[in-house]
């Protein structure tokens, strides 16, 4: 019989961190749910290793202007971190605020931006609002320098009120205007020496450089506005404030925190056509994001301690995102004890099956669940997790390996050796037909004769063996 309290936890850390190792779960069991999800929500230290060591090997991580040097560090942090739901959530914010290299030129400034999700993403949804406006990633991408008080563009205010905060249908057009006119005089600015040289927005190789937010305010739209039937001469913090008071605010981010962390959602542009999958949880987390004074940690809180999140009916209802399945992987097979060149290649891997981490599709982000299934991304998802967890040469794998044929050294049961090895996997529970597999699998493996081979040998290949058909299942595939 599988440990429950071990099959609950290791649901609790797939969704909110990257999966979890044998000795961490055993910590985590010790420790208790409550223990540990405090632990999560409310994070301490956050890096294995130091921004300051990994400059030392890696100088263009730390420069951050190219895209895959971006991409490379930041899936670094996500499988040496410490506090993995601060690095889901920077994960969760930007597939919501999509900003994407692809027009920036720069991965300094994205990286910037991550790092405001990563301080500010458990935090009160109003602060995180107004820093995005003032990210210079989302000044540049949604065109706001270009937002002026004789001259609007509303292509921030149109993507805040759609995809940002309430989603169509919850506004008018009119809404659409007054909120840009209030974000006139929002823009960049770059360092002096960098203003002096040459142009504030020019691209390589000396422009945008040292992006920050300045407000200006000559070019602000300072007259009276009517934005969501409220009065006033509003500017950009006002609007914010005004957005963070409507129920279809509560309700769009509650939607996604259904989608990201409970199970799989349709695309956001079919939420007004299609109902929530679970309509009693969505008006649980609304209320609590009302209750909570618009604060995300205790929308959080109340999700991991709902029932609709424990129940094994949730389990494996999400699709993996390629991050999430890279990541979760690679911290299994402890191969980053330090930073290595290497990262690089896995990285270009989470984009090659379909997420390029700082170059999202379109300010929509990424179609999520089924739709990072297509046939080349499957293969290609299969191919690096059994490729990975089935080399006994990488030191996560050969730990894993010998915790299972210590555990039957004097003792064996093959249905306990495949479960053994679904615990080292991070607490996978799989089909019973997948475990009728599993067990023959294993029955074989250790019981075939080989003269060149010891009995542990055998038994830890065999378990090498189980790990690379484990990672091929649907459930290792899912979150």
């Amino acid at each position: 019989m599988r440990n429950q309290n071990l099959l609950l936890i290791s649901h609790l850390m797939r969704r909110a961190g990257f999966g979890a190792t044998t000795p961490e779960l055993k910590e985590y069991i010790s420790r208790g749910y409550a223990a540990t999800l405090d632990d999560l929500l409310n994070p301490s230290e956050s890096q294995v290793m130091p921004k300051d060591v990994v400059s030392r090997y890696h100088l263009d991580q730390s420069s951050g202007f190219a895209r895959n040097d971006s991409s490379a560090y930041w899936l670094y942090r996500m499988v040496t971190t410490k506090t993995p739901l601060q690095e889901k959530m920077s994960l969760f914010w930007q597939r919501i605020f999509a900003t994407g290299y692809q027009k920036l030129t720069q991965g300094k400034a994205l990286m910037t931006q991550i790092k405001m999700f990563r301080g500010l993403g458990m935090g009160n949804f109003k602060h995180l609002l107004i820093e995005l406006s003032k990210s210079p990633a989302m000044i540049v991408w949604l065109d706001n320098h270009d937002n002026h008080k004789d001259a609007i563009n509303e292509n921030y205010g149109r993507e805040l009120l759609e995809l940002f905060s309430m989603g169509t249908g919850n506004y008018t057009e009119q809404d659409i205007k007054e909120c840009a006119r209030a974000f006139t005089g929002w823009t960049i600015a770059n360092t002096e020496y960098m203003v002096a040289k040459c142009s504030r927005d020019s691209i390589w190789p000396y422009g945008r450089i040292g992006l920050h937010f300045e407000y200006r305010s000559d070019d602000h739209d300072n007259g009276e506005k009517e934005f969501l039937g409220q009065k006033g001469r509003f500017n950009g913090e006002d609007i914010i404030d005004i957005i963070c008071q409507q129920p279809a605010t509560a309700r769009f981010i509650a939607r996604h925190m259904y989608s990201f962390f409970v199970a799989d959602e349709p695309p956001v542009p079919q939420w007004p056509y299609v109902p929530p999958r679970d309509q009693t949880a969505i008006d649980v987390l609304e209320k609590a994001y009302f209750d909570g004074g618009y604060d995300i940690k205790f929308m959080l809180q109340v999700l991991f301690n709902a029932d609709f999140f424990k129940t094994r009916e949730s389990w494996y209802q999400r699709v993996k995102g390629p991050a999430e399945l890279v990541a979760g992987i690679l911290r299994l097979t402890d191969e980053f004890d330090r930073p290595r060149r290497k990262i690089y290649d896995k990285s270009m891997q989470v984009k090659y099956m379909g997420q390029d981490l700082l170059g999202p599709p379109s300010v929509e982000g990424w179609h999520e669940g089924t739709e990072w299934i297509n046939s080349g991304a499957l293969v290609d998802r299969i191919n690096f997790a059994t490729e990975h967890l089935g080399d006994i040469c990488k030191p996560g794998v050969k730990a894993m390996a010998d915790r299972v044929v210590a555990a039957h050294n004097t003792d064996f049961s093959p249905e306990q050796f495949v479960d053994d090895c679904l615990d080292e996997m991070g607490g996978i529970d799989v089909s019973f037909e997948t475990r009728k597999n599993l067990t023959f699998m294993a029955l074989r493996g250790t019981s075939s004769s080989s003269s060149d081979m010891t009995v542990d040998e055998q038994m830890r290949n065999t378990a090498v063996e189980v790990f690379r058909i484990i990672a091929s299942t649907r459930e290792f595939q899912r979150v």
